[in-house]
Parts: structure tokens; sequence; C-alpha cells
């Protein structure tokens, strides 16, 4: 391959695209799949070129031959809901993560017919590590394994890049990992350390430790984001009342209502049995959610001069909160918005390990010779 042509990728369960926003100008979309009409409908209108490379299809339905060439990459941010550690833990025998074998009979399939990707990132939530004891990412391994891939796993917290706490699973499979970098980093966290743990010694044998710089500080905070209070609907004073009384003492301490201005992010929770309202003031959002309920969407309250105003997060702070660019079009209505960015990818954390790993790594050839420039 040549250095200067884009590297090609597969992005399986696209929804809004942010991985391909991600990955950037330097990679080529070879495929796309997302069967959710909501977020179908955002991938095109976001992509000029989403006729040439996006399906609206089941990851079943789809056939090897619907994908063209040969991959350096697919990337798969398959459903998380069995994995997370807030579910049923159903884990990969789950109805919705179960879509993972959708996707992986087309890998096996092209990898029979010789034309198996480069290498294969699988997105995820943390409780992919422990889900049925570690069983369920064990299986994921061994997958892997099977196809004659190499791996490793990162946690990534998009709070390093964007102020929202949204850990994440990066587990990264090579089929040759030539001279990509290898090393301990800050983001072999204690989760992944364990994992890799409770693998059996074949397993571990094929294990890499990929080595992620860390990014530098961020310097942005959650009121950093937010807009201006002039342009956005706050609630009554009753409703925000409403909302105080469901807070712990403790909740409530943090809204100081001094001169200084403090900004939080609540969310809203049942905890035995009871609403609660919960805040934090650290400058970060919650992880952003799909809007499937009242206690899933994350409200703004503002504390100043003895006084405090709520109101809910609206969907274009969300999108920032996900590294979206304001020219990012969101759909209207703010359950189908956050439906889209709350089962997304934050843009930054992809970006940076597309930079300082995935482009390294696929600079050499199969044979681990440096690509021509």
């Amino acid at each position: 391959m040549s250095r200067n042509a884009p590297l090609g990728f597969y992005e399986f369960f696209a929804g809004g695209g942010m991985a391909r926003l991600g990955l950037g100008e330097g990679w080529s979309c070879l495929y796309a799949n997302d069967f959710d009409p909501v977020k179908a409908a955002t991938y095109r209108a976001n992509f000029p070129d989403a006729d040439q490379h996006f399906h609206p299809d089941d990851v079943w339905q789809v056939k090897p031959s619907d994908l063209p060439g040969r991959a350096d990459l697919a990337w798969a941010s398959s459903p998380c809901q069995d994995f997370s550690l807030a579910g049923h833990r159903k884990g990969l025998e789950g109805g919705r993560s179960s879509a993972f074998f959708g996707f992986w009979q087309l890998m096996e399939a092209l990898n029979a017919e010789g034309r198996a990707p480069r290498t294969i990132v699988i997105e995820n939530v943390v409780g992919l590590f422990s889900s049925h004891g570690g069983a369920d990412f064990t299986a994921l391994c061994a997958a892997l394994a099977s196809q004659g891939y190499r791996f490793g796993a990162l946690e990534i917290d998009a709070a390093r890049f964007t102020p929202q706490s949204r850990p994440r699973v990066f587990v990264i499979a090579s089929r040759d990992p030539g001279r990509a970098p290898l090393g301990r980093c800050v983001f072999h966290t204690r989760a992944v350390e364990q994992a890799h743990a409770r693998l059996p010694a074949e397993l571990q044998a094929l294990w890499l430790w990929w080595d992620l710089p860390a990014p530098p500080a961020r310097n942005t905070d959650l009121a950093s984001l937010l807009d201006a209070d002039s342009e956005v609907m706050w609630r009554s004073d009753s409703q925000t009342g409403r909302l105080l009384e469901q807070m712990t003492p403790l909740n409530r301490a943090r809204l100081n209502g001094d001169e200084h201005r403090t900004v939080g992010a609540v969310y809203r929770r049942t905890r035995a049995g009871a609403p609660r309202a919960e805040v934090r003031t650290d400058g970060l959002a919650g992880c952003l959610r799909t809007a499937r309920g009242g206690s899933s969407r994350q409200s703004i309250v503002v504390a100043q001069d003895g006084g405090i105003r709520s109101r809910l997060l609206t969907p274009r702070e969300g999108a920032r909160l996900m590294g979206l660019p304001e020219t990012y079009r969101l759909p209207g209505g703010g359950t189908d918005a956050f439906h889209v960015i709350g089962d997304g990818v934050a843009v930054p954390v992809v970006r940076w390990l597309a930079a300082h790993l995935l482009e390294p790594q696929l600079a050499y050839d199969d044979a681990g010779v440096l690509a021509a420039e």
C-alpha cells in the first residue's frame, strides 16, 4: 500500500458516524452500517458520500460480498446494554450484545476469503471485562485468537479529552502488530490488569500491551461548553425546588449558592425505591446516555448569589461533550438527539487512538515493512 493513500475501514454499528469523525481525513470508509432509523438518518445528514457506502442493515443480514476489498481496519461499537454494569448482565448471550456475533461471523468469512481486516477495534463499556465473571471477555479473546489475531485492551475515559466522565474499553486486535508501540501505559487500568490476569495462559501469550501516550491536560470544563444563560429554557422555581428536595444533604451542600458561580450536572436515579438527584460539581458531566427514560437525561444546576436555577442539558451541549463539531447535524428533538450521541463514542478519544496507535501500526505492511511514502 502507499502511505499517501487513505487507510480503508469498515464501521459496524456506526450510529451517527462518530468513529469515522475521529479517524479523520486520512481514512476512507469502505462500508458502514446501522439499522436504527434515527441513527441512519443522522449519518446520512452528516456525510454527503453516505450513499456510496452506508447501509441501514441488521448486521446479521450483511453478506461478505457486501464488504468491498480488504480493509485496514474494522471498527465495531456493538450494543453495550448487556455488558453494562447497570444492566441485567446477560453478557454475550444477551439479545442486544449478541449482535457482536453477527459482526464476528463476517470477520470469519472474510478471513476464509483471505481478506480479513489487518486490525480490529471493538469498543464497549467497562462491564465487558467482568461480564459473567470474565467469561465473556475470555470468549471474545478466544474468538480473536481463532482468526489469527493478537490483541490487547485499553480503558480510556473521555474525561481526559472532554468534560464528560465516560470510561470505555477498546480492544485492539492485529494480525501483525508490525512496529506498533508496545509497553505499559496509563490506560492499562486495574480493570485491564485484572481482565488480562483472568485469561488462560494460551490467551495471555497472545496479549499485546499497547502503548498509548497520555494526552495533555484537558483545558475545558463543563461550564465552558454550556450555552449562554439567556439562550436556554430554565425550569420554574417550583420545579427546581422539587429537584433539590430529591438531593441528600451531602449533594445539596455542593451547591453553596454564594457569590461564586457553581455549575453542576445532575442525574436523577432511584435509590431504595425513592427518587434521588445526585449532583457533581467537579467540572465534569456524568456519562451521557440514550434518552429512554426521565432519569437518563442530565440536568444542569447553577448556584449563584444565593439562588439556584436548573434546566435540562441541551442536545448541542451534549454534542460538545462528545467532541462533535458545531456543524454536526443533530436530529430534531432531545430524545432522538440523545439517542444518537448517548450511544456514540467520543470523537477525540478515537482521534488520539488513531494518531498514536492505529496509524503507526498500519504504516507497516503485513510483512512489517514501512509503506512507501
